[in-house]
């Protein structure tokens, strides 16, 4: 394909014709000439934005691209509304292929209700795979507006979900042929799958109802990378047990085989919640069918301990992300 923005022609038929979620906050969206978009909200209520770039290479990198924004936007209790998109394209790219790329983001768009406001698609020499950045728009009243840096000493920490799932599926897709030399193909199939729950939509919604006081979805550096955000945000301490964080067995092996820490493994899907009733809130999520833990609590003070039967350490600052020592 032609170096720079992509053609007109590409864009109607590629793009835009598969825009086709609309909300009636947006009064300005994706179209031919419109260099904005615009949005109108009621009164109370305030924006919460976020944006994200997906760089590692997937198969399924519009539905991530997609999952990856509106879980932060869900993350601080707001109602995701649009996105805006940035599309960096390799020359060797083809139609065919952002035909497909636009196509998961649509579908998973008008699953989640979010309308496609806008962007910029452009085949450059400058990447060598496909880059997405999304920003994200929601809404959310003001007084309901939940932080990262909002848990108190006493509150119940909770994980949902499993953690390393985002992770785990991305190895598996990318190493498939490498890990079907050691698991049965059943096995990597399963471990591909774990993207169905990287969104945390549903699970933000029941914790906000719930009463939270802090959320944050677990991304790169893992569950101890978020671990370490809420606790850095709050200016709390912490103290977790190691052995209730929920974790799947396909991820366990996985990391094994490739000698990475699952627990700082990119975890999209799982969300840290601090929550004064965080066993209520665990009730509520199982009874809607989402797994959920306490794995320990908000302390004061500002020791970060991980506990592991009588093993006790002490939590670091993120590093980079298990990820890439494997794509």
């Amino acid at each position: 394909m032609k170096v720079g923005k992509v053609s007109e022609s590409i864009l109607k038929r590629s793009i835009l014709k598969q825009v086709k979620t609309t909300r009636e906050e947006v009064l300005l969206g994706a179209s031919i000439g419109e260099d904005c978009a615009a949005a109108e909200l009621e009164q109370g209520e305030v924006f919460v934005f976020s944006t994200d770039p997906i760089t590692v290479v997937s198969d399924n990198i519009g539905r991530l691209s997609i999952d990856v924004t509106i879980n932060d936007i869900a993350s601080a209790g707001a109602e995701p509304v649009g996105v805006l998109l940035s599309c960096l394209l390799p020359a060797y790219i083809k139609e065919h292929d952002i035909q497909e790329m636009m196509g998961q983001v649509s579908h998973r768009c008008a699953e989640l209700n979010v309308q496609i406001m806008g962007g910029h698609t452009e085949v450059t020499r400058a990447v060598n795979q496909p880059i997405i950045t999304v920003t994200g728009i929601g809404k959310v009243k003001k007084e309901r507006l939940v932080r990262t840096s909002g848990a108190r000493p006493g509150d119940d920490i909770v994980v949902t979900k499993w953690i390393g799932l985002e992770g785990t599926s991305i190895i598996a897709r990318e190493k498939k042929d490498e890990l079907l030399k050691r698991f049965a193909p059943d096995f990597i199939e399963a471990a591909e799958q774990f993207d169905r729950f990287l969104s945390v939509v549903d699970e933000a919604g029941i914790a906000v109802k719930h009463g939270v006081h802090a959320m944050h979805d677990v991304t790169e550096g893992g569950i101890f990378g978020a671990l370490w955000d809420i606790a850095e945000a709050s200016e709390i301490g912490i103290e977790i047990d190691l052995k209730s964080i929920p974790v799947k067995q396909e991820t366990i092996e996985i990391c094994n085989h490739f000698d990475i820490n699952p627990y700082k493994l990119i975890s999209s899907g799982s969300m840290l919640i601090a929550a004064e009733d965080g066993y209520g809130l665990v009730r509520e999520l199982e009874k809607n069918g989402i797994n959920a833990a306490v794995v320990g609590k908000a302390t004061e003070g500002n020791d970060r301990v991980l506990l592991n039967n009588d093993e006790r350490r002490f939590l670091t600052p993120p590093e980079t992300d298990e990820i890439y020592k494997v794509v």
